[in-house]
């Protein structure tokens, strides 16, 4: 997520807010293939229902997580039409995320990707709570032409100034987040495949729209120091919610047992950035959902899946050569390293900075981290939150 085009005077800047620390831990990590991969182990517990199978992502970042889904479901359901929605609010990430789309089109033809920036709470279903939200609510349809990757990825690329206007920010007078000026919606499918596709193409109705996903991606779409019941009924209820009958949600988050958060105690030894582990949650959804009565278990709306750690945990790794952990490391290493632990941990840019002004500390302890374990890796957690009839 970047940081908003419009700032509050006293509000501190926020290390997890800027967007060269995230493109560098994006490309430096192997973050974003192996969360594609856990997602993607769901595929074959997902069984579409005509007339599309039907896949939100909670935040598609660049894209690189969603486009990786999108390719294992061609492979997974190749003549299944599909209905992807996504929701972003930064501007660049949903440049990046539709720099992902053409190769996607030409695969699969029977695609349509509808891209938001609204709130968890609208996303889904493509349509403000507020009245006043809902009478702004910008909305634009772009029929790709041509047959091939090349000449949908042209037309991609002439959509600035939909995001231009549409994915303005400014932030929010109560948490200082950045949140849209005006909720909007841009849907792409192919034109030749328009008849087709006319039952799965949103229309700008001024009324909901469908949810019933089969499938929800909710990979790290919180602030990890976020108490659960913040997390439950603002994001991943509503999620929950949005899921049709035998429908799966993945939700993915950091867990901080790993050598990343080593360097980060060294540095700062009180810091606890990771308070709300996945059982937590459980519980928390478990309440919020089903009213957590276990004795009602015939009644319960929702199941949980991924308590043991045998499914739940998986780990990616910071990308470096060999021979560098074990005798010299770079410096380019180093400050990558650096720079994945503070970002996974999400630490304010005030505090990188009082340290960085320190010398070099932070060097030293990130590589005396490096070397000890042989290179730095990371761990992820992952549960899935099924919706039952």
């Amino acid at each position: 997520m970047t940081q908003s085009t419009e700032t509050v005077n006293d509000e501190p800047f926020r290390f997890f807010d800027n967007r060269e620390k995230y493109l560098l831990f994006v490309t430096t990590t192997s973050e974003k293939s192996v969360v594609a991969r856990r997602i993607g182990r769901e595929l074959e517990r997902i069984q579409p229902k005509p007339p599309a199978l039907r896949l939100f992502d909670a935040g598609t970042g660049n894209g690189a997580v969603l486009s990786s889904v999108m390719r294992q479901m061609h492979c997974k359901f190749p003549t299944v039409p599909f209905f992807v929605a996504g929701k972003e609010i930064s501007m660049e990430d949903t440049r990046l995320t539709l720099s992902h789309l053409a190769d996607r089109f030409a695969e699969h033809p029977q695609t349509v990707v509808v891209l938001s920036n609204m709130f968890y709470a609208e996303a889904p279903w493509l349509y403000p709570r507020s009245a006043k939200n809902q009478a702004n609510l910008k909305w634009w349809n772009v029929p790709l032409k041509g047959h091939s990757a090349h000449e949908f990825g042209e037309q991609i690329e002439n959509l600035d100034d939909i995001l231009t206007e549409g994915w303005q920010t400014k932030s929010s007078k109560k948490t200082g987040n950045p949140i849209y000026r005006h909720p909007s919606v841009i849907v792409l499918y192919r034109e030749d495949h328009e008849f087709v596709l006319s039952d799965i193409i949103p229309k700008n109705t001024g009324e909901k729209q469908q949810a019933d996903y089969d499938f929800v991606l909710a990979a790290q779409p919180y602030r990890s120091r976020q108490t659960a019941e913040f997390k439950g009924e603002k994001i991943l209820a509503p999620l929950s919610r949005s899921l049709g009958i035998d429908g799966r949600m993945v939700v993915v988050q950091s867990t901080g047992l790993d050598p990343g958060m080593e360097i980060i105690r060294k540095i700062w030894p009180t810091e606890e950035p990771f308070t709300t582990p996945r059982h937590m949650l459980i519980n928390e959804l478990d309440k919020q959902l089903n009213g957590g009565d276990e004795n009602a278990a015939d009644h319960q709306h929702y199941t949980f899946e991924g308590q043991g750690d045998d499914r739940a945990l998986f780990t990616y790794h910071l990308h470096s050569m060999p021979n560098e952990v074990s005798s010299n490391i770079s410096t380019s290493t180093m400050l990558a390293a650096w720079n994945a632990a503070v970002y996974v941990a999400q630490m304010e840019d005030e505090r990188v900075n009082e340290e960085l002004k320190k010398g070099s500390r932070y060097l030293d302890v990130t590589a005396e981290v490096v070397r000890k374990h042989g290179g730095l890796w990371f761990q992820d957690e992952s549960f899935v939150v099924v919706r039952k009839k």
